[in-house]
């Protein structure tokens, strides 16, 4: 099958290649609550080499980097609780930490979650976390322009390999919540 944006060797419906995901994301599939099939849900293998965003893109292709989001995870702290969420913002712009996060978790104080935590807690790969097999008490913040996109590149839960996930799908990631202004332009 054809990618529906990038240009990958291989792509796989997510359901097809449940072996290739880390078990949360594989779960995450599997039970996949949305109106969007998860047969929509891309997997396409990556070389870890081609990484770096530059790189990426040259390889795969430039429309990518327009259509790709990151998936970061942040710690919003009120009177000695700490509470974890995913934020998604396209990878041309940085989440809003102090000003949209902050409000939507009711956080005196957020930041981005250490990398031991952020890997720790997810189970996933640094440079590959995806919103999709979160832990299911965690909010996913989502900004509304990834949503707005027909595609979006976005990780595997490793580095090696990414989805290409439809973006109204994000809406409905168990725990999601949209919100504008959440990417900010770097």
């Amino acid at each position: 099958m054809d990618a529906p944006i990038g240009h990958f060797d291989e792509a796989t419906p997510a359901p097809d290649c449940l072996d290739e995901l880390i078990g949360p994301v594989a779960d995450a599939v599997r039970n996949w609550p949305g109106s969007v099939p998860a047969d929509q849900i891309i997997y396409v293998e990556t070389d870890p080499q081609w990484a770096d965003t530059a790189v990426f893109v040259e390889h795969y292709g430039r429309e990518l980097l327009e259509r790709s989001a990151n998936c970061v995870v942040v710690a919003g702290k009120r009177g000695g609780e700490t509470t974890l969420a995913a934020c998604v913002v396209l990878s041309t712009t940085r989440v809003d930490v102090n000003g949209v996060v902050r409000r939507q978790l009711g956080a005196r104080k957020a930041s981005f979650a250490a990398m031991d935590t952020a890997t720790g807690e997810t189970g996933m790969e640094y440079g590959g976390i995806t919103p999709l097999g979160l832990p299911g008490d965690w909010p996913v913040l989502v900004d509304s322009a990834v949503v707005d996109l027909p595609y979006v590149l976005v990780g595997s839960g490793r580095r090696r390999g990414k989805l290409l996930v439809p973006g109204k799908a994000f809406a409905e990631i168990p725990g999601a919540v949209v919100l504008e202004g959440l990417g900010v332009a770097v």
